[in-house]
């Protein structure tokens, strides 16, 4: 026959395992009273649902059974989405708009009153409200417009995104316009306009060139005749100062010749070698001798 037990027993098994029980309590009850919030996230605390604060990264304290967390995170993200606007003279283009945006730290209590969660900010703002705007800013460009400024596009899409997402709490990092794609036929008579302003700017470039090559020619057929009148102009100066210079002499020996008539006597016997003339008409006189 077995024997019962005895009745401080079963009060002493009953203790171990409330106690069993209390010390499991606690410990859930402590480790569930801390979490931990990591560097690109925001921890929002809920206290029976109803929003408390928002936790900053590290190790947080909430209120267990009371108090519960949502996590949200703040680094970039990026959204791709293809789409299909008309240019500014009606012609189709595929596009490609990838869009890259974060949630301000600041704004992370209105993301989860409003949205709730990342996710439904993109499904319900960022991918709805991104088409328009990229489609009203495509619209004021020409299909060549569009395509020889990138840039320019590029620039007015992200105001615009960023334009249209100002009352969300979400702040555009980039925008990207990765392709604009038309049909193939307009491509190629795009590209054969390009090709064409390509010649004519050639041609006007070529043309600039030319004219000039003809100044400078002008100016330096124009400087060469200047130099050569010059030259003239030295050349006519100098016959007229040395014919000057002759008369000026002529007309002084023959008024000394007037003034003097034995200087010819003088200077044709300075020029007289001493000879006599071989030959001698009769009748004539010695030249330059006087016979008394």
């Amino acid at each position: 026959m077995t024997s019962k037990p005895s009745a401080p027993l079963k009060s002493a098994a009953r203790f171990g395992v409330l106690f069993l029980v209390l010390f499991v309590v606690i410990i859930l009850v402590a480790f569930g009273a801390f979490f931990q919030v990591d560097q690109g996230e925001r921890a929002v605390v809920l206290r029976n649902g109803k929003l408390s604060s928002v936790a900053e990264p590290g190790l947080g304290f909430k209120t267990p059974v009371l108090d519960s967390v949502r996590f949200v995170s703040v680094r970039d993200h990026n959204v791709t989405m293809p789409l299909e606007a008309y240019s500014f003279d009606q012609q189709p283009a595929n596009m490609k708009v990838s869009v890259t945006y974060r949630v301000p730290v600041d704004r992370v209590a209105d993301l989860y009153s409003e949205y709730g969660t990342l996710e439904n900010l993109q499904v319900r703002v960022i991918e709805r409200r991104t088409p328009d705007a990229v489609k009203n800013v495509f619209g004021r460009f020409t299909a060549v417009r569009a395509i020889q400024e990138r840039e320019k596009l590029g620039v007015e899409t992200v105001q615009a995104v960023s334009a249209a997402m100002r009352d969300a709490p979400v702040q555009i990092v980039g925008v990207q316009v990765e392709e604009v794609g038309f049909s193939k036929a307009y491509e190629q008579s795009i590209e054969q306009r390009m090709l064409a302003q390509v010649q004519i700017e050639t041609t006007r470039q070529q043309k600039q060139t030319a004219e000039i090559q003809a100044d400078i020619k002008v100016v330096q057929a124009r400087a060469e005749a200047d130099a050569q009148r010059e030259r003239f102009q030295a050349e006519a100066d100098g016959i007229r100062m040395r014919g000057e210079a002759e008369a000026a002499a002529i007309l002084a020996r023959s008024q000394a010749l007037a003034s003097n008539s034995n200087l010819v006597n003088l200077i044709a016997v300075e020029k007289w070698d001493g000879a006599l003339p071989s030959t001698q008409v009769p009748g004539s006189a010695l030249p330059f001798l006087g016979v008394k």
